[in-house]
């Protein structure tokens, strides 16, 4: 997928232009009350672009799964207030819908540099189901496309996928950065090159590892999914999670890994706990040695200290899952030391780091390091199908063939 062009804003002539930018502002909120603006603020400098060169900027998001219909707790109107408080440069208006006359008179009363934001996609069944009739509509309201949300490009949603038919298509600053930092750790990483991926589950992710299993030089498995594959070469897990099911699954990976080349690399040690709760009494064991009525939460110190010494043989790593259950302390503890590393290696100059999903760029912020790695991705599902090597329907979208 890295070695398609597409075209990006800056080749775009918008002045005067009415220039459609589809965002993911999936923000969390509480009460009404945004409780973290990352998305906004990542998406700000392709808005102040598009603004600063003349352009009148309409913003198209989709917020929670209203399911076709108006769910005024789904509302974006605070996304657009505090879009508005952030972006200083401009002002931003809010219009409560985001096609029909209403909305094409707001959007034939904007000037050059203001900016207008739309209401919920997705109180229009027609955006999930990729309607070629709404991709008209929304067309109508501009000259221009811009797909700047990445984190939304996996869906064939109506903004994101059968617009691009209607208008000229191109790539805002977020959706570009996130394309050449995915593509610089999957198609051409620097070598040695290795993956973590963790997280609780092998079934969600079995695609995912197959694909980096025939590419990479190093897989460290960690977290809930380790104990399938520990499962799997008859190592009692106690009272872990372990998806026992998929244990032939777990060996066909592993056969796949060993033909390509690519070092598994699973716990050597671990943090049990007999309860998964804060301050639980816990102790670190050899993997040989978890007792019946106790369960891994964690990996431990010997594990962590020969995984921080196979990192910093690597050039690139690519970071998806933590190692533990590092929401609940004492248990995130492997996943910090870890991740700790990784950004000193990426500070000192000699590793890349590409990280990614929703727990991921949690267990980073947690250990205090997810501004110090080399690309910190904004997205989930978008990020989890790139890793399996499938095309994005937004991404493919913007492709000059």
């Amino acid at each position: 997928m890295g070695q398609h062009t597409f075209r990006s804003i800056e080749q775009a002539e918008v002045e005067g232009k009415r220039v459609l930018v589809r965002v993911d502002l999936n923000v969390p909120m509480r009460d009404g009350v945004i409780t973290d603006t990352n998305r906004i603020d990542r998406v700000l400098p392709t808005i102040r672009s598009l603004a600063a060169a003349g352009a009148k900027v309409i913003i198209l998001s989709h917020f929670g799964r209203p399911k076709g219909k108006r769910m005024p707790e789904m509302s974006l109107r605070p996304v657009a207030g505090k879009m508005d408080e952030l972006l200083k440069s401009t002002s931003v208006t809010f219009v409560d819908e985001c096609v029909g006359p209403e909305v094409e008179m707001a959007v034939n009363s904007l000037e050059n540099g203001q900016v207008l934001f739309l209401e919920n996609l997705r109180f229009h069944p027609e955006e999930e189901a990729d309607d070629p009739e709404f991709a008209k509509r929304l067309a109508r309201l501009g000259d221009i496309y811009v797909n700047d949300a990445f984190s939304s490009s996996h869906r064939a949603n109506a903004s994101i996928h059968a617009i691009t038919s209607e208008l000229p298509s191109y790539a805002g600053f977020l959706v570009a950065a996130e394309i050449a930092a995915l593509s610089k750790a999957l198609e051409l990483p620097e070598r040695p090159v290795a993956a973590v991926v963790g997280g609780a589950k092998v079934s969600t992710k079995i695609s995912v590892l197959n694909n980096l299993a025939k590419k990479f030089d190093f897989l460290i498995i960690g977290g809930g999914m380790a104990n399938t594959f520990l499962h799997a070469q008859g190592i009692d897990v106690g009272k872990s999670l372990c998806e026992a099911d998929l244990a032939n699954t777990a060996l066909e990976i592993t056969r796949t890994a060993k033909e390509a080349g690519c070092e598994i690399l699973l716990p050597v040690d671990a943090v049990v706990a007999k309860e998964f709760r804060a301050g639980a009494q816990s102790e670190v064991c050899a993997l040989d040695a978890v007792p019946g009525n106790s369960m891994i939460l964690d990996v431990g110190p010997a594990t962590v200290k020969a995984l921080n010494a196979k990192i910093a043989t690597c050039r690139t790593l690519l970071w998806n899952g933590p190692m533990g259950a590092f929401e609940i302390e004492p248990f995130g503890e492997g996943t910090f030391a870890l991740a700790r590393e990784a950004a000193r290696l990426t500070k000192a100059g000699s590793l890349v780091t590409v990280a990614g999903g929703g727990d991921t760029v949690a267990a980073l912020n947690a250990a205090g390091v997810g501004k110090d790695f080399t690309y910190v991705s904004t997205a989930g599902g978008a990020f989890l199908e790139w890793l399996e090597g499938k095309d994005l329907p937004g991404v493919v979208a913007l492709r000059v063939t």
